[in-house]
């Protein structure tokens, strides 16, 4: 038994962005100012100094807009409830996912006025999902525990995205999607990557929880040779081109008006669009685009707010 925890210890040494995690999880950093937590966070992560008095690099800019852009209103947009009112606002609320209870705690969801399929969502992190596709084999006990403590989490000192900082801890129920239309047998994400209010390129993930992919298309339905932000294949085939990619351009485009850069996540299931999220950091800002050079060739496109 002495010997596996010491062999446990020697491999969390050599692995010290594990370390870190676990004493970022604990509040060790919480005191350190957000620029210097960034610059310990984004070497331990990417191995590479960040640069934020001349930043170039897709992450690097990331990590400065993280610091000097910090306009209130990109808390509400990414509450997911608060920004059901911003993009019904927008585009209109048949956009939106039809929203079946918010709760301020687990004890306030009666799952028996519940249908037999749901979502749970906390309104104020990334991570805090429970999807119940048949209420009658729902561990209860271990969805409790799943949204507690997502509730106890401040999403904001994992990475310093300030915009997670000051949500009030809520839990949404939306209407459970399922989708014919690509014939998957989870749903199929629209990822528009906007840069000052023009979506230039669209990640598709297809095969949550099973065989996952993910690929880029340019607005034309054009396959991109790079991948990221996480190092998963791309997918075998170009996926068919959908019917309407323009409408879905369109919406990107008006939610992400006068922001250097924010990712819109859209639905299109049954030949119906979904509102997903925004999202101002994919991946926190540290993963990597693959071949190297595009992390550099989407950071041109950012143009940050000096």
């Amino acid at each position: 038994m002495f010997k596996e925890k010491i062999s446990k210890v020697i491999k969390l040494i050599k692995k010290p962005s594990i370390i870190f995690s676990y004493f970022n999880r604990k509040g060790f950093f919480n005191k350190m100012s957000d620029e210097k937590f960034l610059k310990y966070f984004y070497k331990i992560r990417t191995g590479k100094t960040l640069n934020l008095y001349n930043p170039t690099t897709f992450n690097e800019k990331l990590q400065w807009l993280k610091i000097h852009d910090r306009k209130q209103i990109y808390t509400e947009y990414v509450d997911k409830y608060s920004v059901r009112k911003h993009v019904q606002n927008l585009i209109g609320k048949e956009y939106l996912i039809p929203l079946l209870g918010k709760f301020d705690s687990f004890d306030q969801i009666n799952f028996n006025k519940l249908p037999n399929q749901f979502v749970l969502k906390c309104s104020h992190d990334s991570g805090g999902l429970v999807i119940c596709k048949d209420k009658k084999t729902l561990d209860i006990k271990k969805s409790r525990k799943k949204i507690e403590k997502s509730l106890r989490r401040n999403y904001y000192y994992y990475g310093r995205e300030w915009v997670y900082k000051n949500i009030k801890p809520r839990i949404i129920c939306e209407e459970y999607l399922s989708d014919n239309y690509f014939n998957n047998s989870s749903l199929v994400d629209f990822k528009f990557y906007c840069f000052n209010g023009e979506p230039y390129y669209c990640q598709v993930i297809q095969g949550r929880g099973l065989h996952e992919t993910i690929d880029f298309y340019d607005m034309s339905w054009n396959h991109m040779p790079f991948n990221g932000t996480r190092p998963l294949p791309m997918s075998n085939k170009k996926m068919e081109k959908p019917q309407k990619l323009n409408e879905m351009i369109g919406i990107a485009r008006k939610l992400s008006q006068n922001i250097p850069f924010i990712r819109v996540d859209l639905y299109y299931v049954n030949k119906r669009i979904y509102f997903g999220e925004l999202t101002f950091f994919p991946s926190s800002g540290i993963g990597c685009f693959q071949p190297h050079e595009w992390n550099k060739k989407l950071g041109e496109l950012i143009r940050l707010p000096y």
